[in-house]
């Protein structure tokens, strides 16, 4: 047993070694950076509403946003405008970010449609997942909002 333990030993030396050589690597910077904020959807009219959230790509490669979805379920479609002045709005199958940059999904440009959602209340944050081509699923809580008030629809006594 005690010729077992010597031959493992420069087995496990050697891992040990080659761990501690992999450890002190510098790794260079991510290629993509995703991060998400400021998310937030009015709260719906008929199953139907929009939502709008800041992404920021601190990477040095573009990314994709290809998909979405929502955790009160329903269909989420990425839109533009149609053209100039943004009055008209198509669905597009993605939304580029940019390498070292930010993207403010809003109002008058890119957002996203939800429809045929589950029921959203204001002071219930929901969580939407965003799908980008290279860096993959990234999630973020979005706040309802209420339209009329243009915040929360808790209200404090």
């Amino acid at each position: 047993m005690l010729v077992t333990a010597r031959r493992q030993a420069p087995a496990t030396a050697w891992a040990v070694a080659a761990g501690i050589a992999l450890a002190a690597t510098p790794r260079p910077a991510p290629a993509v950076q995703i991060t998400l904020s400021s998310a937030y959807l009015p709260v719906p009219q008929a199953g139907t509403t929009v939502a709008y959230v800041t992404i920021s790509n601190g990477g040095s490669t573009p990314d994709r946003l290809v998909a979405a979805r929502i955790s009160v379920g329903g269909h989420v479609a990425l839109r533009a405008p149609a053209g100039p002045g943004g009055t008209s709005m198509h669905t597009i199958p993605a939304i580029p970010i940019p390498a070292h940059s930010t993207v403010a999904l809003k109002p008058d440009g890119y957002h996203l449609l939800i429809t045929s959602t589950g029921p959203i209340h204001g002071g219930r944050d929901v969580r939407l997942t965003l799908v980008f081509a290279r860096a993959g699923p990234v999630s973020v809580l979005a706040q309802p909002t209420n339209p009329q008030t243009g915040g929360s629809t808790i209200l404090f006594n």
